[in-house]
């Protein structure tokens, strides 16, 4: 019986973070045009994101708390609500604050979303006793390709207004109808193990092992942020490409990111978190960012030739940023003494505000030193992760 249940709620998961990458990441192709609305530069429109940055850190903090007491059913039940609001209110805006307003509401119900769903998922290998986590965050890489795609043709016919109200809608309905077939609280193992701790303090030898988690899940963060906040930037603003087209990098990211994602279980179970994690932070980090500078230096004699080398580029950080976030997720849930919650849900503090963070040091790095050379930021953090995966080692999960 448990194990039909969890199999429901694999499926259910499968769905659930389809949808959260389809509202989450709707505003992406139509950000151009939230931009210019809202008459920001890049150095204001890099500031904006910090709301989001905020509302996540918040999201992460207090959902991991209320998972612990509650399980990660009730809190994915309030979260799922947040999300579409967030993103209605980003699609209604024409005034920065009312934009600030939504990016919060956003980043704090996807936080709170993203750290209840990865409990769900540890929780589900563990009853099924199989690799899922991957093709968990796979499934939201699918749907910010679908959004992506669909933000990009959508443009040439309807505003981002009516593009995010009714992303923000359908979603909301599909996260009601699947929701209630999550793990119950009393089989998600919120609680853990009765010699784990219900809290962990921030400093000490016993926090450090989280810390370097949080830091390694955090350069994958920054450059999954900026890939999506700034991808479409980069190539028309610094490469000339037309409305509709510039779209084209972070698709390719994305269709990359889903590529490795449902590999990556298969990667984790033959050579480990470890290894699979040091090699495509390091190998994968630096093909992104030799191919996006040389792609960028050409375009002006050789357009084609630039969009092909940088969309390359992309789909490398893609596929190395794949599986580097469920890692150390996985490892962040097995360290001995912390509960699956606990640990989770401080990675979570630690880096999914990066995700927000890091588009807005890119703004202002844009200004200073053109968007250009502020990309290579990211790519430098993706590097990072893949050197941080010696903390991994320090877990089951390994």
């Amino acid at each position: 019986m448990t194990k039909l249940l969890a199999t429901k709620a694999r499926n259910a998961l499968w769905l659930q973070f389809f949808v959260m990458g389809v509202v989450s990441m709707a505003w992406v192709p139509r950000i151009p045009e939230i931009k210019t609305a809202n008459e920001l530069s890049d150095t204001q429109f890099g500031l904006v994101l910090i709301a989001s940055s905020i509302g996540a850190v918040l999201g992460a903090q207090l959902s991991g708390r209320a998972i612990h007491r509650f399980g990660s059913r009730p809190v994915f039940f309030v979260a799922q609500v947040v999300v579409p609001v967030g993103v209605a209110i980003m699609g209604l805006s024409i005034t920065p604050l009312v934009l600030v307003a939504g990016l919060f509401f956003m980043g704090f119900g996807y936080a709170a979303l993203d750290v209840a769903g990865n409990a769900q998922a540890v929780a589900i290998e563990n009853h099924l006793k199989r690799r899922y986590i991957t093709s968990v965050h796979g499934m939201w890489s699918v749907g910010t390709l679908a959004t992506t795609l669909l933000g990009a043709g959508l443009a040439f016919y309807i505003s981002p207004r009516d593009n995010l109200l009714w992303v923000a809608g359908v979603g909301l309905v599909v996260f009601l109808v699947t929701s209630r077939y999550l793990l119950a609280p009393d089989l998600d193992n919120h609680s853990g193990e009765e010699d784990t701790k219900s809290s962990m303090p921030w400093f000490g030898k016993a926090a450090w092992p989280l810390w370097i988690l949080g830091i390694g899940a955090t350069g994958t963060f920054i450059a999954e942020g900026a890939a999506a906040d700034w991808a479409a930037l980069l190539l028309r603003d610094e490469m000339g490409v037309e409305i509709g087209y510039y779209a084209s990098a972070f698709a390719t990211f994305a269709l990359a990111m889903i590529l490795s994602r449902f590999l990556g279980d298969s990667w984790l179970e033959r050579w480990g978190p470890y290894q699979v994690v040091r090699f495509l932070g390091v190998v994968g980090g630096g093909l992104w960012g030799v191919l996006m500078l040389s792609g960028i230096w050409l375009s002006s004699g050789f357009p084609l030739l630039g969009i092909i080398l940088v969309n390359t580029g992309f789909f490398f950080a893609g596929i190395a940023i794949g599986p580097i976030f469920p890692a150390f997720i996985l490892g962040a849930a097995n360290l001995k003494g912390v509960a699956p919650s606990v640990g989770i849900a401080r990675i979570g503090v630690i880096s999914i505000g990066a995700y927000f963070v890091g588009p807005t040091v890119v703004g202002v790095l844009s200004d200073q030193i053109t968007l250009t050379y502020a990309m290579l930021y990211p790519v430098v953090f993706l590097v990072l992760s893949g050197y941080l995966a010696k903390a991994i080692k320090g877990s089951s999960a390994n």
